[in-house]
């Protein structure tokens, strides 16, 4: 099954291949860019090179010869030819998918193809902060976004139960007393976090006794790491409990020391010691990175501790192999810091013939005072911004209803706030943190676009959508119905570019164009009310969509 958009393509390519053989007897490469000028353009530049002739005459020959099926017309301005859809087929077409597929409208058949999605994999040493819940939201979209495509989709939180960090949450439970209070899991063990961080800084005592138990950790001791596991999951159960408060789940908690336990990272040891890049300095392993373009001070990634235990990076490069071995691709959601360590895990895998994952990397969500930080306490937990954000809607809520609904919706409207700030931005863009930004219920936000649904709902439920054989001649029913059309291409391209960030600005597009038309168009009574209802029912479900795909809640009324 295709789409309108797509098949429109299609007819646009194979016209022009097929012309320019006709004409200049010549196979040419079809690149045509989309919604630029027209529904689709064509620069005749490249072209008229090759056949040595104007490229504005090129244009106005092949034009000549563009239009039937789909291709409504097609104009030829200063060597570009601009086609046009039939919009008359693009809404029959459209609204008898929508009442075909309804939820499943703008996805795509199964591929057989199996994705496992890495994303937050954030320590277990206390709450998640703003600054990294980056990771979360996009990771969650874009699995979303796959599962739609028609890939099978797995999602994992790789869970560092090895390092320093867990280490230090472990010696402050079990060295420091700090009264229990009746707070979420992971906020009351931060505490002991925060302070077994300090003495270590300050206690060379503290600090060799943590040291210590990282080395334990490294050398699989079993006994050890069962209780940091008891310690840190309690703080992974309140993370949990966070994801879930944003509408996020994860499918499977992998730990990174089962690598070390199940033999693999021996058994990597052994196979990298013999490759040609591997370099052994005081009995450490590293990898030298001069031959593969990287310099300077820093250019010995260590793998191991001279005593060969491992260091992080191994147990990566183990855990990506083990992945690799269970996915046709791997998908990795990393902070920018992580860019030279995953470059050196890539070069590792490339030279061990391994799959090589694809990893995407954003930038930090920072405050207006510098970056956020869990040790120097410099920070605002995901938590802390749910509660302010609840709060915030519900005050928003009251002042338009009275009923038992407010806290439902006050809910759904501030964790749609939450997300939609973060995915909107492209994920290598910086986001530095402002509660006016996150909370803005006007303007380019997830409560303008969920209020575009309900009002559809509302309008639906004072009149029944009947199917019907559409005619939409003015502009504003013409450019929505188009819109709407245009759902699957969108889709199709956050899933190839793995930017959720476009989902966002569809949805905030097709929210915006819908109240032009309401606008515009009387709807209830006016004698093209069932014409205007199919396209009231038709926005209601591509919203529902695009609003499932963003993890936020399709709220009918608010």
């Amino acid at each position: 099954m295709k789409y309108t958009y797509e098949k429109f393509y299609e007819e646009v390519k194979k016209r022009l291949a097929d012309t320019i053989k006709k004409n200049y007897g010549i196979e040419h490469e079809i690149k045509i860019e989309k919604q630029k000028v027209g529904d689709a353009s064509f620069a005749c530049f490249s072209l008229a090179k090759i056949i040595k002739k104007n490229p504005v005459e090129v244009a106005e020959e092949i034009s000549r010869k563009m239009e039937g099926g789909l291709i409504k017309r097609a104009e030829a301005i200063n060597g570009y030819i601009n086609f046009y859809i039939d919009e008359k087929r693009v809404a029959e077409e459209t609204l008898n998918l929508i009442d075909e597929m309804g939820n499943n409208f703008g996805g795509f058949e199964k591929k057989g193809i199996k994705i496992i999605v890495e994303h937050t994999s954030a320590n277990p040493n206390g709450p998640l902060h703003v600054g990294r819940a980056r990771n979360p939201i996009i990771g969650d979209t874009i699995a979303r976004l796959l599962k739609f495509g028609g890939y099978d989709v797995i999602t994992q939180y790789y869970v560092d139960d090895m390092g320093k960090q867990v280490a230090i949450l472990f010696w402050g439970v079990k060295n420091l007393k700090i009264k229990e209070e009746n707070k979420k899991l992971d906020h009351f063990f931060v505490e002991y976090y925060k302070r077994a961080y300090e003495m270590m800084e300050k206690n060379e005592k503290v600090k060799n006794e943590i040291n210590e138990i990282v080395r334990k950790c490294e050398r699989g001791d079993e006994k050890i790491l069962k209780e940091i596991g008891e310690v840190y999951e309690k703080v992974l159960d309140g993370i949990k409990e966070s994801l879930k408060n944003i509408n996020i789940s994860i499918d499977e908690f992998v730990e990174e020391s089962r690598f070390v336990i199940d033999g693999s990272v021996e058994k990597l040891i052994d196979e990298i010691s013999s490759t040609e890049y591997i370099r052994e300095e005081e009995n450490a392993l590293y990898l030298d990175l001069e031959p593969f373009g990287i310099h300077g001070k820093n250019n010995k990634f260590f793998l191991t501790r001279s005593d060969r235990t491992s260091l992080y990076a191994l147990r990566d490069i183990a855990y990506h192999i083990w992945k690799g071995s269970r996915a046709d691709i791997m998908i990795n959601i990393l902070g920018e810091d992580h860019k030279l360590e995953a470059k050196c895990v890539e070069i590792i895998l490339k030279i061990l013939n391994k799959k090589i994952p694809e990893n995407i990397f954003y930038a930090f969500v920072s405050l207006p005072e510098g970056k956020m930080s869990t040790r120097k306490g410099r920070v605002i937990y995901l938590d802390d911004l749910i509660e302010e954000a609840i709060e915030r809607a519900r005050e928003e809520v009251k002042k338009r209803r009275k009923d038992d609904k407010i806290e439902y919706i006050a809910r759904n409207v501030a964790i749609g706030a939450i997300r939609y700030n973060i995915i909107k931005v492209k994920p290598d863009k910086a986001i530095v943190f402002k509660w006016e930004d996150a909370l803005n219920f006007e303007g380019e936000s997830a409560p303008f676009i969920q209020y575009a649904h309900a009002r559809c709902c509302s309008i639906l439920k004072k009149v029944k959508y009947e199917k019907i054989k559409p005619r939409y001649e003015h502009e504003s029913e013409i450019e929505l119905i188009k819109t709407i059309a245009y759902f699957p291409e969108i889709v199709k391209e956050s899933i190839e570019n793995r930017n959720p960030s476009t989902m966002a600005e569809y949805a905030y597009k097709l929210a915006a164009r819908f109240n032009l038309f309401y606008r515009d168009c009387r709807v209830i009574g006016d004698e093209k009310e069932k014409e205007r209802i199919a396209l009231v029912n038709a926005t209601r479900q591509v919203l529902k969509n695009c609003l499932n795909l963003l993890g936020i809640e399709a709220l009918e009324e608010m």
